[in-house]
C-alpha cells in the first residue's frame, strides 16, 4: 500500500453522527478440522479459499462458501508423512506441499479444484515459496535450487530442461512475443546460504531449450516484500530496450544484452528500524522514491550513501545526464519525488513501510509448545524531515521548507497544488514558491495524529491514528470525519480505506461519508481480504466466514 496514491463528532463542526455497523455475514462454513494455514485467492473474479490443519485441508468456493473437497494429507500424498509448508500458486491451480527432511525433502503438487495428486518429486531440495515461480504463458514452473534453474511442466512435473548458468530465484520476468523471457534473479531473505556463487543477473532465456542468449549484471538488490509479495522493482520493454527500475534505472539492448546506460545505486535502509525479535523475514520499503518520468525527462535519486545523495535529471532515451542537484545531506529516507510544471519537489523523511514475518514458540498451559506466526505490517516515521524544491531546467534549488523538521507523513501534487501533512496539520502549498495557500490544524478531526494523506476526487483524505477524515482541496475545510480506535492503514480500494488494529480488528471506511463497517476479530482468528477489498474472510478455529465490508 502506498499513501502516495494519486488516484466523536464535534458540535463545533456540526457534522452528523454516523452509525457504525458490523460487517454482515455473506456465508459461514463449519470445517471438520482447525484452520491453521489459510489463504484466499488474491485475484479478481470467482476463486478459491483453503484452510488446513497439520493433517487435513479443505478447499472451498469463495463466492458460495461451498466446500469443494476435504482430505487428509495422507489421502492426498501417501508418501508424505507430514506437511511442513503449504504454498498455493493460484494462477496455476496448484498447491505445493513440502515435507522437509535433511537432504531428503519431498514435494507433492495437488490440483487445487479437485484435490487430485498431480505429481511428486524428491529431486528438488531446500525449496520454499520463493524458489518456485509460475510462468502462466507456458503453464510451467521455474524451480530454483542450489544446482541451478529447472523448467518443469505444471500439470505433469516433467522437467524439460535445467541450467546451472542462472543462479538464485527467478524474480520479475517479461514474456516476449518471440517466446523468449527476460528475467531477473534474486536471493530471498534467509536463503543466502543456498545460492553459493550468486551474482546479480538479468538474462534473456530461450524457454524451449533453456539456453541463456545473454546475461548482464545489474546493480542493487532485487526483492519482493516479505508479506504482501509485491516486487520491489519494475521490468519493462520499450521497442528494442529493456528498462530495469531498481535503485534508479538500468537500460539494456533486448537483442544483445548490452547495457546502454545506467543511473543506479545500491541502497541499504540501515538505521531506519531494527529487525524485530524472532523475525524470520523482514523488510523496510519506500525509503527511496521511485524514479519519475515526465515525457522524455527522467528524475532519479542517487543515494550513494547518506552523505552523498543527489537528485539527477536524465534524458530517458539517450541516458544523457542533464543536471545534478546540490548535495542532500544526512537524509535517512527520501520517499517522495513530485513534479509540477517547472519545479520538482523532494520529500525528506516521513512514512516508510516495514513488514515482518515473525515465528516464535509459545508454551501452553498443558506444557506443550505451539508455533505462533505473526505477520506485522507497520508504517514508521523517519527523521530528519523536510521539503526541497528544484528547477526542472537546471536543478538549482529554489526553496526549502523548515516547517516540517518535526515531522511529515507524505505529500502529493494535484491540480497545481502541493498537499502536505505534518501529522498535526494539513497544508496546501504553491510548488513554485513553497508558500502556504492554507494551513488547517487537524485537532477538530478527532482522529488523533495523522499518519498519511491521499487524494480522493476533490478532497484530501487524512489517515489518522484513530480513524479518517476528508478535507476540501480548495480551502482545507473539514468535510467528514469518522473516529475509530487505534489502528493502522491497511489498504485503499477506490472509494474505501481499510484500517486494522493490533488485534486484527478491521474497519472499512466509505470515503464519501467516512462512515465505516467494522469487524471485531475473535481471539486467534486469521483474516484475509478479497481482491477489491469488498469482502473479509475470517478463519476462526473450525469456522470460516465471508463478511461484506461495503
Amino acid at each position: 500500500m502506498n499513501f502516495r496514491q494519486p488516484l466523536m463528532m464535534l458540535a463545533l463542526v456540526a457534522l452528523p453522527a454516523l452509525a457504525q455497523d458490523a460487517m454482515s455475514t455473506v456465508w459461514e462454513l463449519r470445517l471438520e478440522h482447525r484452520a491453521m494455514m489459510v489463504g484466499t485467492n488474491p485475484n479478481d473474479g470467482p476463486g478459491l479459499n483453503y484452510a488446513a490443519s497439520e493433517k487435513e485441508i479443505t478447499v472451498m468456493d469463495k463466492e458460495s462458501g461451498k466446500a469443494l473437497w476435504s482430505k487428509s494429507f495422507k489421502e492426498l500424498t501417501p508418501n508424505l508423512r507430514k506437511i511442513d509448508e503449504l504454498v498455493p500458486f493460484w494462477e496455476s491451480n496448484c498447491i505445493f506441499l513440502f515435507d522437509r527432511k535433511l537432504g531428503k525433502d519431498q514435494i507433492a503438487v495437488v490440483d487445487m479444484k479437485t484435490g487430485a495428486l498431480l505429481w511428486t518429486s524428491e529431486k528438488y531440495q531446500d525449496l520454499g515459496e520463493d524458489n518456485v515461480v509460475y510462468l502462466k504463458e507456458r503453464d510451467a514452473f521455474c524451480i530454483s535450487t542450489k544446482g541451478g534453474l529447472n523448467y518443469v511442466i505444471a500439470r505433469t512435473g516433467e522437467e524439460k530442461w535445467s541450467t546451472d548458468k542462472f543462479k538464485g530465484t527467478v524474480g520479475k520476468y517479461i514474456y516476449m512475443p518471440d517466446g523468449k523471457v527476460v528475467m531477473v534473479n534474486f536471493v530471498p531473505d534467509g536463503l543466502a546460504a543456498l545460492f553459493s556463487g550468486f551474482k546479480n543477473q538479468i538474462a534473456k532465456v530461450n524457454l524451449d531449450n533453456g539456453s541463456i542468449e545473454w546475461e548482464a549484471t545489474y546493480i542493487g538488490r532485487a526483492e519482493r516484500k516479505v508479506l504482501t509479495r509485491e516486487f520491489l522493482y519494475n521490468l519493462d520493454t520499450d521497442g528494442d530496450r529493456v528498462y530495469l527500475t531498481l535503485g534508479g534505472v538500468q537500460v539494456y539492448d533486448y537483442k544483445t544484452g548490452t547495457q546502454l546506460w545506467s543511473a543506479a545505486f545500491d541502497f541499504t535502509p540501515d538505521g531506519i528500524k531494527g529487525r524485530p525479535a524472532n523475525a524470520v523475514k523482514w523488510g523496510v520499503y519506500g525509503g527511496v522514491a521511485e524514479p519519475v518520468t515526465v515525457g522524455d525527462d527522467l528524475y532519479v535519486l542517487d543515494c550513494v550513501n547518506r552523505k552523498k545523495q543527489y537528485l539527477k535529471k536524465y534524458d530517458r532515451r539517450s541516458g544523457k545526464l542533464l543536471w545534478t542537484s546540490s548535495e542532500i545531506p544526512d537524509a535517512k529516507a527520501i520517499p517522495g519525488i513530485y513534479v509540477d510544471g517547472d519545479k520538482v519537489v523532494l520529500q525528506i523523511g516521513g512514512q516508510v513501510e516495514t513488514q515482518a514475518y515473525i515465528k516464535r514458540q509459545e508454551r501452553q498451559p498443558d506444557g506443550t509448545t505451539t508455533t505462533v506466526i505473526i505477520q506485522r505490517l507497520e508504517w514508521v516515521n523517519v527523521k530528519p524531515c523536510g521539503l526541497k524544491s528544484f528547477n526542472t531546467s537546471d536543478g538549482a534549488m529554489v526553496w526549502e521548507s523548515e516547517r516540517f523538521k518535526k515531522g511529515i507523513t507524505n505529500a502529493f501534487v494535484e491540480g497545481g497544488n502541493l498537499y502536505v501533512c505534518s501529522g498535526k496539520a494539513l497544508y496546501s502549498m504553491d510548488p513554485s514558491t513553497g508558500k502556504d495557500r492554507y494551513e488547517v490544524p487537524l485537532g477538530d478531526d478527532n482522529i488523533s495524529d495523522a499518519t498519511g494523506i491521499l487524494a480522493f476526487n476533490d478532497q484530501v483524505v487524512v489517515i489518522g491514528e484513530k480513524g479518517i477524515s476528508t478535507h476540501a482541496m480548495s480551502d482545507g475545510k473539514l468535510v467528514h470525519s469518522g473516529k475509530y480506535k487505534a489502528a493502522r492503514f491497511r489498504a485503499r480500494y477506490s472509494d474505501m480505506v481499510l484500517m486494522e488494529t493490533e488485534n486484527d480488528d478491521i474497519a472499512a471506511f466509505d470515503l464519501n461519508t467516512c462512515a465505516y463497517k467494522q469487524y471485531n476479530n475473535r481471539s486467534g482468528a486469521i483474516n484475509t481480504l478479497s481482491y477489491d477489498g469488498s469482502n473479509v474472510y475470517v478463519y476462526d478455529k473450525k469456522d470460516v466466514l465471508k463478511l461484506k465490508s461495503r
